[in-house]
């Protein structure tokens, strides 16, 4: 015999699933639903369970309560553990008549019950009834989905507006410098590598977070965009700057954090725009130095912002490991040494020894962007 029968398949009608173990019972409801719905029986608790997961899966299932191995409420509660059939609706059909029966099925989560012998108006109206508010609460679902997923498009949209425009804005700074080459996309990476190690060694935990981290990386290219207030004859020089020059030069730090700053200040929500927040402290600080013998505001140790710290050992890499308009690049080892020389003066150590462990993701880095005329 076949695990599962079934009596009736005609096109979009809903399923009802009827589960009983007297044959009797099956065929009375089975022709009282058929011309209604599509029609599945099982005649066992086991049957009912796989039924309740195979196509066409039931819109709802008429459930005995008094069968034999497994019985109604055992049926139920293996429903409500499967998160497939968690939200089919059940309702018992039992000769029982006591409230406590019927109270134990209610907790259990059945929707309905519906005593024999059968009354057939009253089951029709049952299960018309439950079949309509699961539809309801099918199209609440489905329109939920669709809600969060257009608030996802969204959202995506809206964080791809905020990296081009990122990239835009970043690129005035690059278009002025032509050394640069890919300076913006190779400090990027060496931030990201930097945050992971830092976090992995669970360094800094509330300033590296997951979104944290994010954050700093997307905010990294702005890191010299005040380059645009900068002189032509002053950033494009060959040679050495002139103390004059110098203070000229270093203003780009203040100018790229001002400018953002203007950008956002008559925001109310300044909460909206923390990655612009993160995006000035790396403009402005991320030539300030360990010892605080730095510029713009000679900051001392952690009173540094992390995310400049970062910046600053990623900025000096890439312009020691690369050729500029005014020098030539440095070696691997030179450029190590360095660093290390640097750590507790320029860099930050605890950035130092993240650098030192991942100096090979650096290189790599270095290698992957390199500019044209170092290739």
């Amino acid at each position: 015999m076949e695990n599962l029968i079934q009596i009736m398949d005609q096109g979009e009608r809903k399923t009802i699933l009827i589960v009983d173990d007297t044959p009797e019972n099956l065929t009375v409801l089975g022709e009282l639903l058929q011309s209604h719905y599509r029609v599945r029986v099982a005649n066992s608790g086991a049957r009912a369970l796989a039924a309740s997961v195979t196509e066409p899966k039931p819109d709802l299932i008429l459930l005995d309560v008094m069968m034999p191995e497994m019985d109604g409420y055992t049926v139920l509660s293996k429903l409500r553990d499967n998160p497939v059939t968690r939200d089919t609706p059940v309702i018992f059909v039992t000769a029982l008549d006591a409230t406590e029966d019927e109270t134990h099925g209610l907790e259990l989560g059945a929707a309905d019950y519906i005593t024999k012998p059968i009354r057939p108006g009253i089951v029709l109206a049952r299960v018309r009834g439950q079949i309509e508010l699961k539809e309801a609460r099918d199209q609440m679902h489905n329109q939920n989905a669709w809600l969060e997923a257009e608030v996802e498009r969204r959202m995506q949209i809206n964080q791809l507006i905020q990296d081009v425009s990122m990239r835009a804005l970043a690129s005035l700074a690059e278009t002025r410098d032509n050394e640069t080459g890919h300076h913006i996309r190779r400090t990027q990476g060496y931030i990201e590598v930097l945050c992971d190690q830092l976090a992995t060694e669970g360094k800094h935990p509330d300033e590296l977070t997951r979104q944290r981290i994010s954050m700093i990386t997307k905010a990294a290219p702005l890191h010299d965009i005040g380059k645009v207030g900068i002189p032509d004859h002053i950033l494009l020089k060959p040679g050495k700057l002139t103390d004059e020059e110098w203070v000229i030069m270093r203003t780009h730090t203040t100018l790229g954090a001002e400018a953002i700053e203007r950008a956002i200040k008559e925001e109310k929500d300044q909460s909206a725009f923390a990655f612009l927040h993160v995006a000035m402290q790396i403009a402005r600080s991320h030539h300030e130095k360990w010892d605080g013998s730095g510029y713009p505001q000679g900051l001392k140790g952690e009173a540094i912002p992390l995310p400049a710290r970062l910046m600053a050992l990623a900025d000096v890499f890439d312009a020691l490991i690369n050729r500029r308009i005014y020098k030539e690049a440095f070696s691997r080892e030179d450029t190590v040494n360095i660093i290390l020389e640097g750590k507790g003066k320029h860099f930050d150590p605890e950035v130092v020894d993240a650098f030192m462990k991942r100096l090979q993701d650096f290189m790599d880095i270095a290698t992957r962007f390199a500019d044209e005329n170092e290739t």
